[in-house]
């Protein structure tokens, strides 16, 4: 996502939130808090890692503002937002700090935002691979003896979760709807900056993002693409 939170996602969250209470999400806190305590790890490496590929290729290409801002770090510090951080692990919707970046300073403008745009979703690609690589060392290494164990049932699925929240996330922010990095993409690929609907769009992007949430469009898109992909990993590198 390349923009702050306003109104309509403090509205959304409220929703999302009164709809986990709901459903019961927290009716046995200490299990809930267990899996939270599970899924973090692959909450920071997502958030933290695809903001700074963002910053990194920006930099790259010739715009020191995320340098200057501290985002060319990997330090998680950098670009946590706290209230999108409490917000994904409460409810599972969030975001990190979006990198700030300045066009002017790129040589080829439209080509190099369409690769700061890319570079979260790539970054959130390559660390899923890289972990689907490190489960299949596991289970040559360990075996599932050791695996189905205490300790090595969680190892593994604090694994899984860091390949499935990377995924989701790649997926999700190529979603072409503002503020996500898929309406970036397609922006610069068609030039949409020059037309009247992409600043409508613009404008309105945390809304149409939202109702298409509630509306359940996001998770038809996410699941069947999030499954696909998963099976995809599991069958030609993890099993």
């Amino acid at each position: 996502m390349r923009r702050n939170w306003d109104l309509s996602m403090m509205v959304l969250i409220i929703i999302l939130a009164f709809s986990s209470f709901r459903s019961g999400a927290f009716s046995s806190p200490m299990e809930w808090l267990m899996n939270k305590l599970m899924f973090l790890p692959a909450i920071i490496i997502g958030l933290s890692l695809h903001e700074y590929a963002h910053a990194k290729v920006a930099y790259k290409l010739g715009d020191p503002t995320p340098k200057m801002q501290g985002r060319v770090s990997i330090n998680p510090l950098a670009h946590i937002d706290w209230v999108g951080f409490a917000s994904l692990i409460f409810v599972g919707f969030g975001w990190g700090r979006p990198v700030e970046i300045n066009p002017a300073n790129f040589k080829n403008r439209r080509r190099d935002e369409l690769l700061v745009s890319l570079a979260g979703v790539v970054m959130n690609l390559i660390i899923a691979v890289i972990f689907a690589l490190v489960a299949k060392i596991l289970l040559a290494v360990l075996g599932y003896s050791f695996l189905s164990g205490t300790f090595g049932n969680i190892l593994w699925t604090m694994v899984i979760d860091i390949v499935i929240i990377n995924l989701a996330l790649m997926i999700f922010n190529l979603i072409p709807c503002p503020p996500l990095d898929g309406f970036s993409v397609i922006t610069e690929i068609f030039n949409l900056k020059t037309t009247e609907l992409y600043w409508r769009l613009y404008q309105y992007g945390n809304w149409i993002l939202i109702a298409l949430i509630i509306f359940g469009v996001t998770s038809k898109i996410l699941s069947p693409c999030l499954n696909f992909l998963y099976s995809l990993l599991a069958s030609y590198i993890i099993y």
